[in-house]
Order: structure tokens, then sequence, then C-alpha cells
């Protein structure tokens, strides 16, 4: 209503204005025309009167429309939230009902619970009553035995316990003769049985390692080229790899020796990559055996995993792995060190299945048991004992690092894998043609040779070529003087001659290079 008043007065308000403008029109206009401008003016003032009437009309019809509106929907809210409050009403009357009603049911069980009680309690003593008087009783029967048998029930029950123990003992000890002497006379079967099937479920391949390598060529063109101007080609990949190339009348073939067989396949790879490139010289050939040798190291790894992927042995340390991969390159009296690991894992994992064993663990420690022989670092340990060392480094469960340890006997056997990887590795050597010991010998006297050399200061590297008749030996330029060369030859000679037996003799080679680098920018 405030706002119908509002509009009314402006409406007022603007005839009023209308009519002064009308005015004062009027004043200023000419006398001639006074009269008709007044008559237009009021004639605008009332158009404008009925237009505001209009405009307020309409207002007002539009305010009370929408004041109609709100009470409508006020009213509507009104009425769903008393229909609301009735519903809540009804709901609370009808849990009072039921709360009233479970109230008195709750009454009478409290009711028939106490008669209950009370006829347990009476009950309850007429039972205690009884057990008095039948303990009365009892007592009376203990005394009048005791006194008939002339022993206590401490006593009595001392001696029944000690005649059944008597008993059991004496049953337990026929049976146990009898289990002892059938055993004795089934044992022995049953076990050359267990190990006839088990080496012949495991079928294996037997091939004795080599010391050389023979590298095909085109032509004896390729030879020339190998060999380079003065022989610098053929001594540097001789250098760098410890490997001696025997380049003779063989037509076709360059022939490559070396005890070891890592350094004969990466002089192999070498030779391989540098004919293909075609450019051989000491500097591409220092290039290509390094990267030889990265790529060796790599394929180690992928060896291994692809070993233990065969085996199902999983979970291994990453070092281990590459130990794994490494005996693809090593050999053990002429018999390859990995192929005689994977036959003693098939083995242990056929005999501990015999048995009732883990397989899959006996599989692991028979893998593993020679890694002591690739160890990366020398050690006075035994193979076994070293290990053992290394793969409890790398977090191995300690009854795998017992089979590894004892399966020479160095290390006390704590579990039953220890024997059984103790036997399949005898069964995998003593196969007929499986290893040589001439060629171990042999490899064992390489080795020790380059050992020695080593010791000395100063020296870089050392390689034993020509099946351990020389022994080349290279230095460090900053750490030896060209006058010292000749007196670290004489001290290697005496030494070798001391400590080591040989057939014949040993040529000590000793080599100092220089290098000068530069780069033009």
């Amino acid at each position: 209503m405030d706002n119908l008043i509002l509009i009314v007065i402006v409406g007022i308000a603007t005839l009023v204005v209308g009519y002064f403008v009308g005015a004062m029109v009027a004043k200023k206009a000419s006398i001639g025309k006074s009269h008709q401008i007044i008559k237009e003016a009021e004639d605008k003032a009332e158009v404008i009167r009925k237009e505001k009437e209009l405009q307020i009309k309409e207002k007002y019809l539009q305010m009370k429309s929408e004041h109609e509106r709100v009470a409508s929907e006020k009213n509507r809210h009104f009425q769903s939230e008393e229909n609301r409050l009735r519903q809540k009403e009804s709901a609370l009357n009808a849990k009072q009902q039921e709360f009233s009603q479970k109230q008195q049911e709750v009454s009478q069980k409290m009711n028939e619970f106490a008669q209950r009680k009370t006829q347990i309690e009476q009950k309850e003593t007429q039972l205690q009553k009884k057990a008095d008087e039948l303990e009365k009783a009892e007592a009376v029967q203990r005394k009048v035995l005791e006194d008939i048998s002339g022993m206590t029930v401490e006593q009595a029950r001392d001696q029944l316990i000690t005649s059944i123990k008597d008993e059991a003992k004496g049953e337990a000890m026929a049976y146990i003769k009898d289990m002892m002497e059938e055993a004795k006379l089934t044992v022995n079967n049953d076990a050359k049985k267990m190990l006839i099937e088990t080496m012949q479920r495991t079928a294996s391949e037997q091939a004795v390692e080599n010391t050389v390598s023979v590298f095909n060529i085109e032509n004896d063109e390729v030879k020339g080229r190998i060999i380079g101007r003065e022989g610098r080609n053929i001594r540097t990949l001789e250098s760098l790899t410890g490997v001696e190339l025997i380049i003779d009348d063989t037509p076709d073939a360059i022939i490559l020796s070396s005890f070891d067989p890592i350094r004969r396949e990466v002089a192999r790879l070498s030779l391989h990559r540098l004919v293909a490139d075609g450019r051989i010289h000491p500097a591409r050939i220092e290039e290509v055996v390094a990267k030889t040798q990265k790529q060796i190291e790599q394929e180690m790894v992928e060896i291994g995993k692809r070993t233990c992927i065969d085996l199902g042995v999983h979970g291994l340390h990453v070092d281990l792995v590459a130990l794994i991969g490494k005996m693809k390159y090593r050999s053990s009296y002429g018999q390859n060190l990995l192929s005689h690991s994977k036959e003693v894992a098939r083995l242990c994992g056929t005999m501990a299945t015999e048995l009732g064993l883990n397989a899959k663990k006996a599989r692991r420690a028979g893998l593993l048991h020679d890694i002591g022989k690739v160890a990366e670092n020398e050690s006075d340990l035994p193979h076994a004992l070293l290990g053992a060392k290394i793969a409890e480094q790398c977090k191995e469960k300690p009854d795998i690092c017992n089979a590894i340890g004892a399966h020479h006997e160095e290390m006390e056997m704590e579990t039953l894998l220890s024997p059984i990887i103790q036997i399949c590795d005898a069964i995998s050597g003593a196969r007929p043609g499986a290893r040589r010991e001439i060629v171990e010998a042999y490899i064992q006297r390489l080795n020790k040779l380059e050992q020695l050399a080593q010791e000395h200061p100063g020296v870089v590297k050392t390689f034993a070529i020509q099946a351990g008749r020389e022994l080349r030996v290279i230095v460090g330029a900053e750490q030896v003087s060209d006058d010292q060369i000749t007196q670290i030859s004489f001290d290697l000679s005496k030494k070798i001659q001391d400590e080591m037996i040989y057939p014949g003799q040993i040529k000590i080679t000793v080599i100092r290079e220089t290098r000068a680098v530069a780069y033009a920018k």
C-alpha cells in the first residue's frame, strides 16, 4: 500500500509540473498565440495525466497479483508443515504405544527370570549338599582302600604311571628295531633307485671347453690389414685383449688363443666388427674393444636372466644374475660352468621332489652353488665358502647359503638341502667326459701366473699368452720409468721361479707406453 500511495503522489506531482510548464510556455509565447499554446499545454497535460493514471493502475494490479501469489505460496508452505507435524505426531504416538508394550513384556520377563533364579538357587543348594555327602563317602572309601592296599593315592598313581611307561618303552623299542632292520634291507636299493631315476630324467650334453677359437676370413688380404704396418694393429689388439692371434699358413682363418673364454670372445667380436667396418688402425681397435667389452657385460646379465627364467628361479639379486651370466665364459675342469650349474639345478629339483622337499629352493641353491668361482675379487677362501659369503651379502636365505658353502664339506651341513647339492654336484661332475683335469690345472697355472705379476707395484695389466710360455706385462707410464722396466722383468722372473712349478721356460715381456693426445678445434 505504501508503494501505491507513493505512485499516486508522483502522478499528482507530474500533473502539477505539467501545468506549470504549460503556464510558463503560455507566458513566454506571444500574445496572439497564448490561448492556442495554453490549450495545447492543457491537452498535453491531460494526455500525460491519463498515461500516468494507466501506469499507476497497471503497477497496482501487478503488485496486487504478486502479493496474492506470495500469500498463496506461504499458505501452501504452512499447510505442508502442518501435515508433516501431524504425521510426526502420529508416528510418536505409535512408538509410544510400542514402547509401552515392550515395557510390559520386559517386566514379565524380569518376573520370570526372578522365578527361575530362585529355582536355580534352590537346586544349587541341593547339589552342594549332595556333593558334600559324596565327598564324605569318597573319603571313607579312600581310607578303606588305603588300609587294605597299604599305599596312599599318590603312591598308587606313580606305580601305575611307571608300569605304563615301561610297557610303552618296550613296545616302542621293538617297533624301532623292526623298522631299522627293514630300513637297512631297503635303504641301499631305494637310494640307488632314486639316484638312477634322477640322473635318467635329466639329460645333459657333455662338451669340453677349448682354449682356442677360429676366426674365419674371406681372403688372405684381410690378414695383412689385421697385422697392419710393422705389426702395429695386431700388437694393439693383443695388448688390449690379452689374446694371442696366430696368423700362419692356415687359409682363410686366424686362430685366437687364450685360456680365458671372455678374452677370446672379446677378441673374436672385435675382429668381426673391425673386418666388417674396414677401418683397422690402433685408435679404432681401442674403441671397438672397449665397446665389445661393454657388450659382453650386458650379454652376461641377459644370459643370467634367461637362465633364471628357464629354471624358474625368481627374485635373485642383480649381482647374482650377472655372476650367473658370467658362468657361460668360465669352465671347471674343462666343463662349462653355466652348463654344469644348470644341470646341478635340474638334478636338485628332481631329487628334492622325490624326497618331498621344496624343489624351487633346491634349484635355486643348485644354480648358485659355484658362484664363488666367478667372483669379481680374488680371495684366499675356497670357492664354496666364498660363494656362501656372496649369497649372504645378496640377502639369500640361510639354508641356501649353507647349501652353497657346504657342498664340499667345508662348512657344517645344517639342512637336508646341503647334502642334495653335494650329491647332484658329484653326479654332474662324474658323468663320463664331463671334466678334464689337465685343462683345469693348466688354467689354474695361467691364472696364478697373471696374479703374481699383477701384485707387483706399477703393473696395470697382465696377459699370459702362448699357452703360458710368455707373460706380457703392461705398466703405467706415470709410475714406472724406462730404466725400471728391466728390473721389473727380472724381479718377476725370480718370483715366478720361486713360487710356481711349470714346464719349460716363461718369457716375461714388460711394455711401457707413453701417449700424447691433443685436439684441433
